[in-house]
């Protein structure tokens, strides 16, 4: 029995022209809705039986029924031709960026509102996606990309990436005074940078923020002093929580007013500056699959709304 099972070839032809005998309990009729003739039709079923061992029909002079197995048969046919075509289906869709899991790396920060817009995006255009989600510092993210341990990530101003990575811009915020709220400045409509000449920083940790500490160095100088770091961190959450402490001001992302923080005000700043502008970036590897490049897509039409 079984190299008789390994003599047929269940192709979707085949199993279509059963159901479709099956449906219609008779070859004539089957075959003129299959547009053959009756001829092949029956051979071709005359050889599922003998390939199955199993008589599938019982013939009359009025048309056929089907035997105990052959509605067994007709049953699994037909799924076996549903599980083809979800297949197939399946397969374009990952294909098409359409379906399928995507690893997102993010800093901590933007997951309060950029990634939440494009977790909302991609359920709404893109439901057939799996996002799976991890937070880390912008080192470790680009790295895992390189690797390929994650499929994307989120990041502020990182630092020059390497040839085997890809980065977007695709949104630009202004950054501006991070102060305590009982500082004298924290009603101010707009200040100076030279206004925190005298102030004592949080400053961002070189290595682990390289971007942010170069432009803060780079603003201040620019506005004539060097900031009194009292404090380092190496993310924007311990920034963050330093001027909530009341210990020290900073130069953040003004984004950030969105936590809605009691003990941190956020003063814009008058002058403009390059440095005083942060970059958000996608980054992914060059050989990044459709369902990566659909979610940059959703990116630029809608996160940056």
């Amino acid at each position: 029995m079984s190299n008789m099972l390994e003599d047929i070839q269940l192709t979707r032809r085949l199993l279509e022209q059963f159901l479709v005998v099956a449906d219609e309990r008779h070859f004539g009729h089957a075959a003129e809705r299959l547009g053959m003739s009756q001829p092949p039709l029956s051979q071709s079923i005359q050889r599922l039986e003998r390939g199955l061992g199993v008589r599938l029909f019982d013939r009359g002079p009025g048309g056929v029924t089907l035997t105990a197995a052959g509605e067994v048969f007709a049953v699994d046919a037909q799924r076996l031709l549903d599980s083809q075509s979800a297949a197939i289906e399946r397969a374009r869709r990952v294909a098409a960026g359409l379906e399928g899991d995507v690893r997102v790396g993010y800093v901590s920060i933007l997951s309060h509102h950029y990634l939440r817009g494009l977790l909302r995006a991609a359920a709404e255009e893109l439901p057939g996606l799996r996002v799976h989600l991890h937070q880390d510092s912008a080192v470790a993210l680009a790295e895992m990309i390189r690797n390929g341990t994650l499929d994307l990530a989120f990041l502020r101003d990182p630092a020059p990436l390497s040839a085997d990575l890809v980065s977007l811009d695709f949104a630009v915020e202004r950054i501006a005074a991070a102060v305590p709220r009982h500082h004298p400045l924290a009603g101010a409509g707009a200040i100076g940078l030279g206004d925190l000449r005298d102030e004592d920083f949080v400053l961002p940790d070189p290595t682990a923020l390289p971007t942010l500490a170069h432009q803060v160095q780079l603003a201040c100088r620019e506005a004539g002093f060097t900031p009194r770091g009292r404090a380092v961190s190496d993310d924007l959450t311990g920034l963050f929580s330093y001027v909530a402490s009341g210990l020290c001001v900073s130069l953040l992302p003004e984004r950030l007013r969105d936590f809605h923080v009691a003990e941190v005000a956020f003063v814009p700043f008058a002058e403009r500056s390059p440095y005083l502008e942060t970059t958000l970036v996608a980054i992914r590897r060059p050989d990044a699959d459709a369902a990566v490049m659909r979610l940059l897509e959703l990116i630029t039409r809608r996160m940056t709304a």
